[in-house]
C-alpha cells in the first residue's frame, strides 16, 4: 500500500514508524530540515523536504499514485487543504488531522466528503474520550468499546484474590458457566511475551490480562477478580491543554465535579470563562501544598495531562500516596507504558497510539470497521463486518482455520454483544471482535475479505 504522511512531528513521525514495520510504501513530507534528516535516518522509508501545500512537493511525493494520504501537521487548516489537493491529484483515501471537534461532529452536513477529505481525526478529543471510558470502567487499566459498549475490551492484572487464579480456561468456564466475558490475551508477570489463551492457558497471580465482556460482564470480573469498580464523581485536573479542556468539558456533561489545576495565569481565566461549571485553580500542579489545599485526597481520580510526561507521571504518584484509587497520566514517550505501570499508575493515555490505531484500520484488509492494539502487548483487536464472501461466513466458529496466534472474542449481531464460543455460526452482518498477534494478522484479513 502507498501512503504519504505530511507532518513529520509527534504523531506523523509515530504513524510512520508503525507503519514502515507494516511493510508499507511510505512517504513523509515535512518542510523542517532536522526532522526530515531524523526520520531519514531512523526509518526506512522516502522523505520529501517542502511545504505539503506545494503541487510540486505532492507531485513529487507521487500523490497521484496515492493509496491512503495522511495530513497530521500542527495546523488543521493546513491538513484539510492538503487532504483537499490530494485528492483532487489522485490520492484514493484522505484523513486530516484536526483540533476542532465540531468538524466532527458536523463532517455530514459540512460535506467534507465532497471537497476531498474522506475522514477526520483529532487524537486530543480521542484522548479526551478515552479519559471518560477509564472513569466509566474505573477498576481496570485498559478499556475500548465496541458499538458504544456492545461488547468491552477491559484489562487488569490478577491479584491473588481472584477466583481463577491457578485454573486454566477450561476450569474456570466449567466453574462460571454462565459468565459473560472471555480472556482474549495475557502477558506473564515480568515477561514481554503476548500469550493467546486456550483451554489450557492456567491463569497465574500477576497476569496482566485482556478480557472481552458483554452487557454485565464487567461486573461479574470485579467481583470474581476482588476488584471494586467504584463509582468516580470528584475528578481533579492537572492541566488546561486541549485534552484537560475538552476532558473536563465532557465530564462536565456527565454531570462529575470537577477541578482543573492550570500554571498559566492568564489561560486559566480563559478557561474559566469556557467552563462555568469547572472550579479551575491557577497554580503549579507539582506543588504538593496546592494539591493538600484543594484537598486532592478528597478525589475520586485525578487525571494528569500536561505537555510534560514526567510531570503527569509524578503529579499521579503523589495522588496515589494521598489515597486517590484512580489516577490517569498523558505520556508522550512509548517507553514509558511499561515503568510507569509498574510503580502503581492505573491508565496511560498516549496521543500518537490513540492516533494511529484510528488511522491502521484503514490500511487493514478486509471491512475492518474498528482497531487498537493492545497497551505493552504484542497483539491487536480488530473489529471485522462479514460479506457474504467471506470466508467465515455461514461457518461454525470451530470449524474455521483460524491461526493458534488468533481468537475470536466475540460478535455483535443487530447490536447485541454476544461472547461466542466453537459452537457459534457466523452469519452475514455480523461485526466480529479478534484479538490477534501481528504474525497472525495476515492470515486472519484473509478470513474476512
Amino acid at each position: 500500500m502507498k501512503i504519504i504522511i505530511a507532518g513529520a512531528g509527534e504523531v506523523g513521525f509515530h504513524l510512520a514508524k508503525l507503519l514502515s514495520y507494516e511493510s508499507q510504501e511510505i512517504t513523509l513530507i515535512d518542510p523542517d530540515k532536522e526532522r526530515i534528516a531524523y526520520a531519514d535516518a531512523h526509518l526506512d522509508i522516502r522523505v520529501v523536504r517542502g511545504d505539503a501545500t506545494s503541487i510540486t512537493i505532492l507531485k513529487e511525493a507521487r500523490v497521484a499514485i496515492c493509496d491512503l494520504f495522511i495530513a497530521v501537521t500542527s495546523s488543521e487548516t493546513t491538513n484539510i487543504t492538503v487532504s483537499a489537493l490530494a485528492k483532487q491529484l489522485g490520492a484514493k483515501q484522505t484523513i486530516a488531522r484536526i483540533s476542532n471537534t465540531e468538524f466532527i461532529h458536523h463532517k455530514e452536513e459540512l460535506g467534507f466528503d465532497r471537497f476531498g477529505v474522506d475522514e477526520l481525526i483529532s487524537p486530543e478529543a480521542l484522548a479526551a474520550a478515552e479519559i471518560e471510558l477509564s472513569l466509566k470502567q474505573s477498576s481496570f487499566n485498559d478499556t475500548y468499546e465496541f458499538e458504544g459498549g456492545a461488547l468491552t475490551m477491559v484489562g487488569l492484572t490478577l491479584s491473588r484474590s481472584a477466583s481463577f487464579v491457578g485454573k486454566t480456561v477450561k476450569e474456570a468456564a466449567e466453574i462460571f458457566p454462565e459468565l459473560h466475558f472471555v480472556p482474549i490475551a495475557i502477558q506473564r508477570f515480568g515477561t514481554q511475551f503476548t500469550i493467546i489463551p486456550r483451554g489450557d492457558t492456567k491463569f497465574e497471580r500477576g497476569d496482566n490480562v485482556v478480557f472481552i465482556t458483554s452487557e454485565g460482564g464487567a461486573e461479574e470480573l470485579c467481583r470474581l477478580t476482588g476488584k471494586v469498580n467504584r463509582e468516580i464523581k470528584d475528578v481533579m485536573i492537572l492541566g488546561g491543554s486541549q485534552i484537560g479542556y475538552k476532558a473536563a468539558r465532557d465530564l462536565c456533561k456527565k454531570k462529575f465535579n470537577l477541578k482543573l489545576v492550570e500554571q498559566n495565569k492568564e489561560h486559566a481565566f480563559y478557561i474559566a470563562d469556557l467552563l462555568p461549571d469547572v472550579l479551575v485553580v491557577h497554580g503549579d500542579g507539582r506543588n504538593v501544598d496546592l494539591l493538600d489545599e484543594e484537598n486532592i485526597s478528597d478525589m475520586d481520580a485525578y487525571i494528569a495531562v500536561t505537555e510534560n510526561s514526567e510531570t503527569n507521571i509524578m503529579s499521579c504518584l503523589v495522588a496515589k500516596s494521598k489515597g486517590v484509587k484512580k489516577t490517569i497520566a498523558l505520556v508522550e514517550n512509548m517507553d514509558y507504558f511499561e515503568l510507569s505501570q509498574s510503580v502503581g499508575i492505573d491508565t496511560l493515555i498516549n496521543k500518537k497510539l490513540l492516533a494511529a490505531n484510528n488511522i491502521f484500520r484503514y490500511i487493514r484488509k478486509g471491512e475492518v470497521v474498528a482497531m487498537t492494539k493492545l497497551s505493552n502487548l504484542n497483539a491487536e483487536l480488530l473489529e471485522f463486518e462479514v460479506k457474504a464472501t467471506s470466508a467465515v461466513c455461514n461457518k461454525v466458529i470451530r470449524s474455521i482455520d483460524f491461526p493458534r496466534s488468533a481468537i475470536i472474542g466475540g460478535v455483535i449481531r443487530d447490536g447485541v454483544g454476544m461472547i461466542a464460543l466453537g459452537n457459534f455460526k457466523i452469519q452475514e452482518g455480523d461485526r466480529v471482535v479478534v484479538c490477534c498477534l501481528l504474525q497472525s494478522i495476515k492470515r486472519v484479513e484473509k478470513l474476512f475479505l
